[in-house]
């Protein structure tokens, strides 16, 4: 694959330069829209200030609802598609810039970042127009600090790569809300429901169960997107839960917030 010359934003996006080793992108993209995949020479920290999008590596799916953001290491493959409409602000950073970085090497893989709100008001900051380079300056700075001290979201599902396992992920995220036992999963791939049970461990460091769940929830979240008033009651019917209370336990403990809260927030 070839490394994009030009950040593809850029091609219908506001492209700002800092003229230190960082430019800045303001896009916009309609739900349903796929930026399919590719790299950059350089890294750059992903945030869409409203809506939501899902991020894929060669590792997993990322989904990033406005409360995320996605780092992505330069010369890394990735792909994006719009679940519902964004307002996309990118920082891209040079190679020589992050190399001044006392966390250069912990920047070195992906990773989806909870945005705080101080986070949320710096990135926006970078992007309103003032061309003060001092301010500039302290705003990065302070995006960086805040990168420093965020944890990686619970909102990912990673993919294993072994072939049974790989397509046993692949069913159930071809169909999230269906009922998957790990038997019937297993004949399927061809393997026995220990060994199915013992690579999703190895290979997503999640028990099926867990990893299930992340998937249902995705999809949930994908849901939720687009019709932000979807009743929560229709919604755990939708995918399988027995009750709403059992559904907004699950949807809690993999997104920090209740259904309710996620479709205010959106």
């Amino acid at each position: 694959m070839n490394i994009a010359e030009k950040p593809i934003a850029a091609i219908k996006g506001r492209r700002i330069s800092t003229g230190d080793g960082l430019h800045l992108i303001a896009n916009h993209y309609r739900r349903g829209v796929r930026l399919d995949t590719h790299m950059h020479r350089e890294a750059q920290l992903v945030y869409a200030a409203r809506g939501t999008m899902q991020v894929t590596t060669p590792k997993g799916r990322w989904l990033v609802p406005p409360d995320r953001a996605v780092w992505v290491p330069a010369r890394s493959e990735h792909a994006i598609d719009v679940l519902a409409d964004i307002e996309m602000r990118t920082l891209y950073f040079d190679l020589a810039w992050l190399e001044r970085e006392d966390r250069s090497a912990s920047l070195d893989a992906e990773f989806v970042v909870r945005v705080s709100p101080l986070l949320h008001q710096a990135i926006l900051a970078l992007f309103d127009g003032r061309n003060d380079p001092d301010r500039t300056a302290l705003l990065i700075k302070l995006v960086m600090l805040e990168l420093h001290q965020a944890e990686d979201s619970a909102t990912f599902i990673p993919l294993p790569r072994e072939p049974r396992c790989r397509r046993a992920a692949d069913i159930v995220l071809g169909d999230p809300t269906g009922s998957h036992e790990i038997e019937a999963l297993a004949r399927e791939v061809g393997t026995s429901a220990r060994t199915l049970s013992r690579l999703f461990a190895s290979e997503t460091q999640l028990s099926f169960k867990s990893w299930c769940q992340r998937a249902r929830i995705a999809a949930a979240i994908e849901k939720l997107s687009v019709d932000a008033n979807l009743s929560v009651k229709q919604l755990a019917a939708d995918l399988g839960y027995s009750s709403v209370p059992a559904f907004s336990y699950a949807f809690r403990q993999v997104t920090g917030k209740t259904p309710t809260e996620f479709a205010e927030k959106e």
